[in-house]
């Protein structure tokens, strides 16, 4: 799978993406995940992506011009999609159709927005959430572990997926270990009790519908 990040901050992206599954993930070739500077792509001798919005306003907006040619030098990553709150939210369902793709691409944003013609070259928008961050290479990172992780071989026992947080709607079941009893706090007796169709019975009743959040 080929998955390529446009933003500011490479290093953001890299750093992460060295470390537990998506280490493994790249080590394995499973996954190959590659970063364009938008500031590679900056206007003039000063390479500058930002400008003040017309009409005023507080803050910086990225430019057009860097993110499109950014684009044009990976027209083969698609489909593109834009991080921005104004996106549809994220959600498992979501990673598994990405999951399942060839690759795509991540557009980052920065200071206070990008340029509203940008969105004429993504194929869609996408959400993490209704907040606000400093950018979009947190959101991207989310994104990214949440689809390779279901990329056959990245993760040691891929059945247990169907058992996780979110997976088909519903949320995880409570989970314990050692120890027995803390501080008063007892481990349910049907967990120790060696009855598998039991504890299979209580797992389920002990998960929960997730509210459909999916727009």
């Amino acid at each position: 799978m080929q998955i390529t990040v446009f933003g500011l901050f490479p290093d953001l992206i890299f750093g992460y993406c060295q470390a537990g599954i998506l280490g493994k993930a790249l080590e394995r070739k499973i996954a190959e995940i590659q970063v364009v500077n938008l500031r590679d792509f900056g206007v003039g001798k000063n390479k500058k992506v930002d400008d003040t919005p017309y009409g005023g306003g507080a803050g910086m907006l990225l430019r057009v011009e860097p993110i499109v040619e950014a684009f044009e030098s990976c027209l083969h990553v698609k489909p593109r999609i834009l991080l921005s709150p104004k996106g549809e939210n994220f959600s498992q369902s979501k990673a598994v159709a990405l999951s399942k793709l060839d690759g795509f691409s991540l557009l980052c944003g920065r200071y206070e927005g990008i340029d509203a013609r940008v969105e004429r070259y993504v194929d869609e928008m996408m959400s993490i959430g209704p907040y606000i961050l400093m950018g979009g290479e947190l959101a991207a990172l989310s994104i990214i572990e949440s689809v390779l992780r279901l990329k056959p071989g990245v993760l040691g026992n891929m059945s247990s997926q169907e058992e996780e947080t979110h997976f088909e709607g519903l949320t995880e079941y409570p989970q314990y270990t050692k120890p027995r009893n803390f501080r008063g706090f007892e481990v349910p007796e049907v967990l120790l009790s060696g009855d598998h169709g039991e504890i299979k019975k209580w797992r389920r009743k002990n998960r929960s519908q997730l509210e459909k959040t999916d727009r």
